[in-house]
C-alpha cells in the first residue's frame, strides 16, 4: 500500500490522538498518509481517489458516514471501534496496532455490501440522487400524526401505508432501525432489500424482502412535516405529493477485515445484546 487515509471523528476525544498515533505508525513504514474529518466530505472527495485504503475512527456512525464518502473511488474501508457496539467496524483501538501490519502486508479479506441509491423527486422541482448503506426512511417529523407512503414496487402499487413510516433497508440496515421496527435480519454480503413499515396503523405489518433489482417508489401523502432520512444522519423535508424512488446503488461498501469470513454468525448474539465484540 502507497497511501492510506484516515478519517475520524471530530468530536470523540480519542479519535484525533488514534488518528495522529496511526499517521505516525505508518509513516515509519514508508506509507504516505493523509488526515481529515469524517465530516469533511469536500476533503475526503479531493484526497480519496489515490488512497489504496481508509481508516475509519469511531463508531458505527462514523464509518457510515465514511463509507458514502469513499463509495464512488471503490476504497476498501478499515474500521477502529471508539464506539460501544461495533456492527460495521473491524478493529477496537487497542488492537489497531498489532492487527495493522499484517493487513498492511497483503492480509485479509474484502467484504463487499450492498449500498442503496434513493432519488428524491419533489412536486415541483429536480430529482436529486443520494447513496445510503443502512436504510432510507420516509417518515413524518415532529407529529404525532401518521403519514400516507403510497408505496409502488417496480411500477405496480404495493399498498398505502398508514404509519410513523416506512424504512428500505439493505442487508446492512437490517440490523439498524429496520430490526427495532420487527424487520428480518439478513446475511451482510445480500443484495436484497427490506421495506419495513413503522408502527403502521390498519395497513400491512409484515417486512417484504425484495429482489436486488426491484425499484421501489414511495410517494408521501401528508399534511403536517415529514421527512427524508439517510442512515440515520442526512435529512431532507419532503411535502405532500413529494417522491422517493429507491434502488440498489451502483455502489458497494468494500471493507478490509481480518476476522473468519463466519464472523457475522458467531459476533451476532452478543452484538444483539448490547456487548461490544
Amino acid at each position: 500500500m502507497k497511501q492510506i487515509g484516515i478519517l475520524y471523528h471530530p468530536k470523540l476525544d480519542k479519535a484525533p490522538a488514534l488518528a495522529n498515533k496511526l499517521e505516525k505508525f505508518l509513516s515509519n513504514r514508508g506509507i504516505s498518509t493523509w488526515l481529515c474529518s469524517s465530516w469533511d466530505e469536500k476533503k475526503i472527495e479531493a484526497r480519496v481517489a489515490d488512497s489504496d485504503l481508509v481508516l475509519s475512527i469511531g463508531g458505527d456512525g462514523t464509518i457510515l458516514r465514511v463509507t458514502r464518502a469513499v463509495a464512488p473511488w471503490s476504497v476498501p474501508v478499515l474500521g477502529v471501534n471508539l464506539g460501544t457496539l461495533g456492527f460495521i467496524t473491524e478493529l477496537n483501538a487497542d488492537e489497531v496496532l498489532d492487527k495493522l501490519p499484517e493487513l498492511l502486508a497483503g492480509g485479509g479479506w474484502i467484504e463487499e455490501r450492498g449500498m442503496l441509491e434513493a432519488e428524491l423527486s419533489p412536486d415541483k422541482g429536480e430529482a436529486s440522487a443520494l447513496h445510503a448503506l443502512n436504510d432510507v426512511i420516509v417518515a413524518r417529523r415532529g407529529s404525532v400524526g401518521l403519514v400516507r407512503v403510497e408505496t409502488r414496487i417496480d411500477g405496480e402499487l404495493l399498498t398505502t401505508y398508514r404509519a410513523d413510516g416506512v424504512i428500505v433497508a439493505t442487508a446492512t440496515g437490517s440490523t439498524a432501525y429496520s430490526l427495532s421496527a420487527g424487520g428480518p435480519i439478513l446475511y451482510p454480503q445480500s443484495r436484497e432489500i427490506l421495506i419495513q413499515p413503522i408502527c403502521p396503523h390498519l395497513s400491512p405489518k409484515p417486512a417484504l424482502v425484495l429482489p436486488p433489482e426491484t425499484v421501489i417508489e414511495l410517494k408521501l401523502a401528508a399534511n403536517h412535516e415529514a421527512l427524508l432520512n439517510l442512515d440515520g444522519q442526512v435529512e431532507l423535508a419532503l411535502h405532500d405529493g413529494d417522491k422517493v424512488r429507491v434502488k440498489l446503488s451502483r455502489h458497494t461498501a468494500r471493507f478490509l477485515r481480518i476476522r473468519p469470513k463466519g464472523y457475522f454468525y458467531s459476533s451476532l448474539e452478543p452484538m444483539l445484546r448490547g456487548k461490544a465484540v
